[in-house]
């Protein structure tokens, strides 16, 4: 009666147990070699995994785990923009953290499970590497985003935070906690990934130390595992460019007891944004 498939509504999508393993062999070449694009990425799938693709396939995979190949071009094939969003310039050109919460950097990665995926985004402090916050989602719905957003102004507020162009971080919902928070916002150029590059290190390094290794079997456990892998990361390793210090140390935050990672769930916190029509409540 109101013109809605049946079929649209209980239909549950389902992913193969052989692209999940392509997918998981398609980011661990992906982080040693993130200038490969589709035609190096099969050739490479094969060489190392014996695992033959087309390329047709390969790039929907891709594009499923947001990732594009490092390079100049004119249009973004992973985390794709809103043509109906405002995007901001990148402020960050020539510029250096000079203080803890002088500049945020913040993006999405993909987390591989024995049998699935889900999704990670962090907050981390230029000027410390600190992570600030972050979270864990089974889906790219942008709730997630705005809830390691909320829980990131609620421990301060920086000078600038940079993102990519996608979806999620140009979207109203979440430029306008910035714009109340009084934050200035930096967006990368199209295809200029590595001017986010601190977080894209920060992907690598949690990959090749706990992900990779330890190969989560599912969402809980991979929660579990990143709580305890991101407090050493802030509490305990020590990073040469920070002269062998901690991140955490150079934030300016003691030690603590790894905590307990919940989800914060947005609406719970008044930040005053009844002004803002596009906010969700």
């Amino acid at each position: 009666m109101l013109g809605i498939s049946r079929t649209s509504i209980y239909y549950k999508p389902t992913v193969s147990e052989r692209d999940i393993k392509t997918m998981e062999a398609i980011d661990r070449i992906y982080t040693a070699y993130p200038y490969y694009g589709s035609r190096r990425m099969r050739l490479a799938l094969m060489d190392e995994y014996r695992i033959g693709i087309g390329r047709a396939h390969l790039r929907t995979l891709m594009r499923a785990l947001c990732l594009e190949a490092i390079y100049p071009k004119r249009h973004n094939t992973g985390s794709e923009p809103n043509t109906m969003h405002t995007k901001y310039p990148y402020l960050l050109k020539g510029v250096v953290a000079d203080y803890p919460n002088h500049i945020w950097g913040t993006d999405i990665t993909y987390i591989p499970l024995r049998k699935g995926f889900c999704y990670l985004v962090a907050i981390i402090d230029w000027y410390s590497r600190y992570i600030v916050h972050w979270e864990l989602s089974e889906t790219m719905e942008i709730q997630f985003c705005l809830d390691n957003l909320t829980r990131s102004l609620a421990e301060a507020t920086p000078t600038i935070h940079n993102s990519d162009q996608g979806s999620h971080f140009t979207s109203p919902q979440y430029t306008d906690l910035l714009v109340v928070a009084g934050v200035s916002i930096s967006m990368d150029g199209k295809g200029r990934c590595m001017d986010n590059i601190f977080t894209e290190r920060l992907w690598r390094t949690v990959k090749y130390e706990d992900l990779y290794l330890k190969s989560y079997a599912s969402f809980a456990e991979v929660k579990a595992g990143l709580t305890e892998y991101l407090h050493f990361y802030n509490f305990e390793r020590r990073h040469q460019s920070l002269g062998y210090k901690t991140p955490a140390s150079v934030y300016g935050i003691k030690k603590t007891r790894p905590p307990e990672h919940k989800t914060l769930h947005i609406k719970s916190l008044d930040l005053s944004l009844s002004n803002f029509s596009t906010f969700p409540v």
